[in-house]
């Protein structure tokens, strides 16, 4: 949102880097913060499943409250068999798709700010330039793995996406909200997976806890394959704020690079832009 708004309007971001915003429940500070903004964007989906009773209380007081993936087509949605016909949020892992969601976002910008439309569209055309580099970045990163080692497998399902757009099976332990528990029987299939693939490497995720990938680690151990940890990946929220893996250009950069790396593919060390 920022790369839209540019000079026009200050934006403070409710959930910090490392907060899982399947579990985020809102303090009073975050309430206030809400309540005296002019204007409320989030990313929709059910994403801030526990937020949604206070973005529809907040956007029935009258203020302008909108999720930014009601730029997503329907068709396009993902809706995963164990989620009961609610769609995956995660749509962010597919850069074409966050790319529509920025132009939405430039749309209600303009909306509500009329008078600098013009400089919200040039702004969501300058960055989504930008993002259909990444986009062939990330696209070109993971067909550079061996095919028989194409396959990621990650601690819970926000890669739906990303599997679709770019061409990369993925596996995981537990399903698309991390409400859910991965169970015994969830992690010996993902074991015997890697084990029947032979998969080089798995990886943790930034905002989950790691333990389902290491009682992956370990079964595969038992089982006579050993299998490395090939980084942690960044799923429901970016890297430390200040750093180029805090932006979002820089958390996609940084999951193709390292996802490639490690399966054997052939990319930058330092990634799209060299600045990993």
């Amino acid at each position: 949102l920022k790369q839209v708004a540019g000079e026009h309007a200050k934006v403070h971001g409710i959930m910090g880097e490392g907060v899982d915003p399947h579990l985020f429940k809102p303090t009073r500070d975050h309430i206030k913060d809400l309540m005296e903004a002019d204007i409320i964007v989030y990313s929709g989906l059910n994403l801030e499943g526990r937020m949604a009773d206070t973005f529809g209380k907040i956007g029935r007081s009258g203020k302008p409250v909108f999720a930014v993936t009601e730029g997503i087509d329907k068709s396009y949605q993902r809706q995963p068999p164990e989620m009961e016909g609610h769609v995956d949020p995660h749509v962010w892992m597919d850069v074409a798709a966050w790319s529509a969601c920025v132009e939405f976002a430039a749309k209600a910008l303009s909306q509500f700010d009329p008078p600098h439309a013009e400089d919200y569209r040039k702004n969501a055309e300058a960055y989504r330039a930008q993002l259909k580099q990444l986009d062939d970045y990330v696209r070109k990163a993971m067909l550079s793995i061996p095919e028989e080692q194409r396959v990621l497998v990650t601690a819970h399902d926000a890669f739906g996406y990303y599997s679709r757009a770019y061409k990369i099976p993925v596996l995981s332990a537990q399903g698309v909200s991390t409400e859910s528990e991965a169970g015994v029987h969830d992690v010996n299939q993902l074991v015997d997976a890697l084990v029947r693939r032979k998969v080089p490497a798995v990886f943790f995720e930034s905002s989950v806890s790691p333990k389902n990938i290491q009682a992956v680690i370990e079964g595969a151990a038992r089982k006579g394959h050993n299998v490395l940890i090939g980084g942690e990946l960044f799923s429901d929220a970016m890297g430390q704020g200040g750093t180029y893996e805090g932006t979002y250009i820089g958390m996609l950069d940084h999951n193709a690079t390292t996802i490639a790396r490690a399966l054997g593919g052939d990319v930058p060390a330092r990634g799209m832009q060299g600045k990993l």
